[in-house]
């Protein structure tokens, strides 16, 4: 104790004095101290800040682009859910879809005699409430949202679908794939559809005359009377497909086995992969619908106490399918005005195809002589 006291006696004269330099030095050191420890804390976060901004910014621009990009795909998805969900039949998230372009959306087109159909048809008009009509380009998408509500406007990928598009032109071929791709979205959204062409009048509830235990149905231009010979002739715009692991497997094996077979539309490459073996490991169930309740005119429907749909297949020109559409519903118009003893006793029967007939076959003719030109170069060639 006497020790410290000696110290700081003869640091500094007296007792006071000493105690007062001793603190004074100290204290400048100490400040001195703090202002080296605050300056290099203020430097370090100066540099922090200046590392973490030029970081961010490049950080920044490619997060604000993939939130772009992420915000457009959910844009699309949850408007396509939206429709999807308001249209879809509650009890089982079923959906009707068509597909409309431009040629085909005009007062008095096929468009407008599909939705009458519905409206003449026997217990039709209620399923126009579930149907969804996808379109290909903004002009048919304000028609069809005058004249029907459920309408959304599906993403072309570049392709212009609108005009007249001629069977099997590279862009009849581009819009059946893009259609197919399109379909397969949907089953992944968990909903079941029934695909129609536009140019099929819907004249009965077709959900009557599907198969319960099917996983995959769709109509023929040819029926040979047994629905699981794997041997039918399909027609892919009229299918009913239910939503499941097997069905979405195989929309995207179909959509795929188009790169092994360029220039194949859509039903010509199902006709290749139906007897693929990888269908039946699958298990799945496909069912061809009978040409007697969903009928065309490549094979009409001959009862009309039977009939279902019917489909304006085998026809040439949009001219040819509407005059012949509007005759087929003169006709269904004269049985439905029938007494229903009438109906059943009735031998009613189609006046069409007219032109349709005519048209196709002109085209096969033209096929044919364009085959037979093809096979005389080849020979000359040879």
């Amino acid at each position: 104790m006497k020790k410290n006291t000696y110290t700081v006696e003869n640091s500094g004269g007296s007792g006071d004095g000493g105690i007062k330099a001793w603190s004074f030095g100290n204290h400048q050191l100490l400040v001195r101290r703090v202002m080296q420890v605050t300056m290099s804390i203020a430097g370090l976060a100066v540099l922090w800040m200046f590392l973490s901004n030029s970081a961010s910014s490049i950080e920044f621009h490619t997060f604000s682009h993939y939130f772009s990009a992420q915000s457009i795909k959910a844009g699309y998805e949850s408007k396509l859910e939206s429709v999807l969900r308001t249209a879809s039949m509650k009890d089982n998230k079923t959906v009707i879809i068509t597909t409309l372009n431009d040629a085909w959306a005009k007062p008095g087109s096929i468009f407008d005699l599909f939705l009458e159909s519905f409206r003449l048809g026997n217990e039709t008009q209620w399923l126009l409430n579930h149907l969804v009509v996808i379109t290909w380009d903004q002009k048919t998408n304000a028609y069809c949202l005058a004249m029907h509500k459920h309408c959304y406007q599906v993403e072309t990928k570049g392709s212009n679908f609108t005009g007249e598009v001629f069977f099997m032109s590279p862009t009849y071929l581009r819009m059946m794939w893009r259609r197919t791709e399109f379909l397969t979205s949907v089953l992944e959204m968990g909903y079941n559809f029934v695909f129609t062409d536009t140019d099929i009048m819907w004249l009965r509830d077709p959900f009557k005359q599907f198969y319960e235990d099917a996983d995959f149905q769709i109509a023929c231009d040819a029926f040979n009377g047994n629905s699981s010979d794997i041997n039918n002739y399909p027609n892919g715009g009229f299918k009913y497909i239910k939503s499941n692991n097997r069905t979405i497997w195989l929309n995207k094996f179909w959509f795929n086995s188009s790169k092994e077979y360029p220039g194949f539309g859509e039903q010509a490459v199902f006709n290749k992969i139906k007897l693929n073996p990888l269908i039946s490991q699958m298990k799945l169930k496909i069912r061809f619908l009978s040409t007697s309740y969903f009928g065309g005119f490549c094979e009409p429907s001959k009862d009309l106490n039977k009939v279902s749909t019917m489909h304006a297949n085998c026809c040439v020109g949009i001219d040819n399918k509407v005059n012949d559409l509007k005759i087929l519903l003169e006709d269904w118009k004269k049985y439905m005005a029938l007494p229903e003893i009438e109906k059943k006793q009735s031998n009613l029967t189609w006046s069409v195809p007219q032109s349709c007939s005519t048209s196709f076959e002109r085209a096969n003719e033209e096929r044919k002589k364009n085959k037979g030109r093809l096979q005389r170069a080849l020979v000359e060639t040879v």
